[in-house]
């Protein structure tokens, strides 16, 4: 594996098919773009531009629910997976992939099995590939990931209906990465996180991948979620690239009206962010106490494990 780029993609064209009455729709053309082994690359984009049904297509779920549910299918192009052509791949290789692939939905917090505890959610996948699997060994294991996550240990002992929107997302976060896969496909993983700990969060999962040295897609329209964790970001607009490579060489050089819009946002801001810092060190603004109230209290809590996570990583 270690001479195998983990993910390779050559000109991908991926529809969805007609439906009903619905006709067929392109929804990624001419996508283009290499994941080497230890690589983490974040993929963004806006809303409809085709990144979520990337991250379905290439981690093996489109093929899983198969065309009874109108699952986009590659028409055009090659993607290469872990070795495996992903377009008209076979049951058996599939089962396969899914092996080396770990997936994680942007909805995955909130279908969680709502009458299992968190320590059963996140150990479950090493039971269904073995179901001899040391359970002492799998508690330790989801216990070490539910803290790298920023998660009380507590938490091992709820069920999904006494957490937070974010720490839900959290524990299928660590459940997507109790396997240790090759290749770990997160789409939108820190939707609905507390916005304070978001960078936290994919800082983990980008450490947590290479500390294996193992890859990582993260799909995200948060740039600064992605921030220092990525190695690479791949813009993706209407379907196609229209910017690669190290984030800030990306927004510092914008070769397309979409990318310069980012760049944009992004250094505006930043340009925001260092005007609250300097009224702050004036004697601050009570907006921000307000807003600050707002918070729920488990993300409050996460918070302050993000910032002390950060303190010892320095």
């Amino acid at each position: 594996m270690a001479d195998r780029n983990v993910l390779t993609a050559s000109d991908v064209t991926i529809e969805y098919p007609a439906h009903s009455v619905s006709s067929a729709f392109t929804a990624v053309k001419g996508f283009t773009l290499v994941i080497e082994p230890g690589e983490i690359v974040g993929l963004v984009g806006s809303s409809g531009s085709g990144k979520s049904t990337l991250a379905q297509v290439a981690s093996g779920q489109a093929a899983i629910r198969g065309s009874k549910e109108n699952s986009p299918r590659i028409i055009g192009g090659s993607l290469d997976v872990l070795g495996f052509q992903m377009r008209g791949l076979k049951r058996a290789n599939l089962n396969k992939l899914t092996l080396g692939v770990g997936y994680v939905a942007q909805d995955a917090g909130s279908n969680l099995t709502s009458n299992m505890t968190v320590a059963e959610l996140v150990a479950e996948p090493l039971f269904l590939r073995d179901k001899r699997f040391n359970r002492q060994e799998a508690g330790l294991k989801a216990a070490t990931l539910v803290d790298a996550l920023l998660l009380p240990v507590g938490t091992m002992l709820k069920q999904p209906h006494e957490l937070s929107s974010g720490q839900r997302q959290r524990v299928a976060i660590a459940r997507g990465l109790i396997l240790d896969p090759v290749l770990l496909i997160a789409d939108e993983p820190t939707a609905g996180v507390d916005v304070s700990v978001r960078g936290a969060v994919v800082d983990v999962i980008a450490g947590l991948q290479r500390s294996r040295g193992a890859s990582a897609l993260i799909v995200s329209h948060d740039l600064d979620a992605l921030g220092r964790a990525v190695d690479r970001i791949a813009v993706i607009h209407e379907g196609v690239v229209v910017g690669l490579g190290p984030i800030d060489e990306v927004l510092g050089d914008p070769r397309h009206p979409y990318v310069a819009g980012l760049a944009r946002e992004t250094y505006a801001d930043e340009d925001e962010s260092d005007e609250g810092d300097e009224m702050d060190e004036a004697g601050g603004d009570d907006d921000d106490a307000s807003a600050e109230a707002e918070y729920e209290a488990n993300e409050d809590a996460d918070s302050a494990r993000a910032e002390a996570r950060r303190e010892e990583n320095r």
